[in-house]
């Protein structure tokens, strides 16, 4: 199946073009299309992944209806079928990588649930033992699971990484109801996910959730616990105290840095091998999590 670098759907508006998402206006909703665009350390690469936009599309689905009874979601149809009619002549497109969902108000909040200690939270946590100004115990190694899990926020930025940020930032920013009911939800729903996922054979790092309203019900949005907002493990390899194999972009960054890329632009190709092992990675993580295969 031929990969979707960018969607072109004439006489349709484009509200926004992310680094991986074109988002078209649909009356009151909106269609999400998930392409199969990559970015990595802040730059879209020029070389599309085959599969990656069907597989976060999808992945979302299934994680929406299995935490329906937890938060409602945005999401309105993912059958081209019940789109407006002006839609229907991009069906090849559209199907399968694309989601008609609700008008949301969304919150300028990264909603992070982190249940081990990586990325920017090992970082963090290096440099005085803390995420977030959540303090931490002492000895803690990289990968390692915490003692709980912790909602540990991030501002939203436009262009560039998010910036990891204190709940008390957030409850100044947006109100302590909103702040609390965001971190109860962050957390109850990674725990639900997480230990889903664990009897599927995949450990839940962490991952990020971004909540909106609808009509002024609190609802999910966006992309939920795919390898792009996720870091996935598989549980058989899981080994304290360094980096861990991945189901996501990590592969890629792997490459990058092995070629020595200034990370900045024009961002390299891939090559066919890297291009196909992650294409593979971000498939494997579908089939294991929902036991069914693209």
């Amino acid at each position: 199946m031929k990969p979707i670098f960018e969607t072109s759907l004439a006489g349709i508006e484009l509200r926004a073009r992310g680094k991986v998402r074109d988002i078209y206006a649909a009356g009151d909703c909106l269609v999400i299309v998930a392409t199969d665009r990559l970015s990595a350390f802040d730059y879209i690469l020029p070389t599309p992944i085959p599969y990656k936009g069907r597989v976060l599309t999808a992945l979302t689905i299934f994680w929406l209806e299995l935490l329906r009874d937890i938060v409602p979601n945005h999401l309105v149809s993912a059958d081209v079928g019940d789109y407006p009619k002006e839609f229907l002549p991009y069906r090849e497109q559209l199907e399968g990588r694309s989601m008609l969902v609700r008008r949301a108000e969304m919150i300028e909040v990264e909603c992070v649930a982190r249940g081990y200690l990586s990325g920017s939270g090992w970082k963090d946590y290096r440099r005085d033992g803390r995420i977030c100004g959540i303090a931490l115990p002492a000895g803690l190694c990289e990968s390692g699971r915490l003692p709980h899990p912790i909602f540990t926020p991030a501002s939203k930025a436009q262009s560039g990484h998010d910036e990891n940020i204190s709940f008390e930032k957030v409850a100044k920013q947006i109100g302590d109801p909103l702040a609390g009911q965001l971190e109860s939800l962050t957390l109850e729903i990674y725990a639900r996910a997480a230990a889903y996922a664990e009897t599927r054979g995949i450990v839940i790092a962490d991952t990020k959730f971004e909540f909106g309203f609808v009509a002024d019900k609190l609802v999910l949005a966006d992309e939920v616990l795919t390898p792009d907002s996720s870091r996935f493990w598989p549980r058989d390899k899981y080994q304290p105290g360094g980096p861990q194999p991945s189901f996501d972009k990590q592969y890629v960054r792997d490459y990058l840095e092995s070629v020595h890329w200034n990370k900045q632009p024009p961002a390299p190709a891939l090559p066919a091998e890297v291009i196909e092992q992650t294409s593979n990675k971000y498939q494997e993580a579908y089939r294991l999590l929902t036991g069914r295969s693209l």
